[in-house]
């Protein structure tokens, strides 16, 4: 046992020396809190949220057929594309503004040129 003291020391040594690389990893971590909405619920990532946008689209029978968009960023919905009258546009932000989890939207549709 006259190399316990040398294990000992040898072990200390190698955990002061490892114990600086777990904090500056472990500090390297990123962590985003959830955003919260108007109405309270956490906000999903934007990917889901546009699904849910064109989901939401694609169901109502007057928009099925329209040629639109959907982008998103943080909850904010851009909707862009052509459309055949004012009250379509009206409409899809209606329905685009039903959505769980939209913050605003923002209208790029346009009319379709005669």
């Amino acid at each position: 046992m006259r190399n316990a003291p040398y294990i000992k020391s040898r072990l200390m040594i190698v955990a002061v020396l490892a114990l600086p690389g777990f904090v500056f990893t472990n500090g390297c971590k990123s962590t985003v809190p959830p955003s919260v909405t108007a109405r309270g619920e956490i906000a999903t990532d934007d990917a889901a949220l546009a699904a849910r946008v064109k989901q939401a689209l694609v169901a109502d029978p007057g928009l099925r057929s329209l040629p639109m968009s959907v982008a998103t960023y943080r909850g904010v919905v851009q909707l862009s594309g052509y459309v055949d009258s004012e009250v379509q546009i009206q409409k899809a932000l209606a329905v685009t503004r039903g959505v769980l989890g939209v913050q605003s939207v923002n209208n790029d549709l346009q009319l379709r040129p005669q």
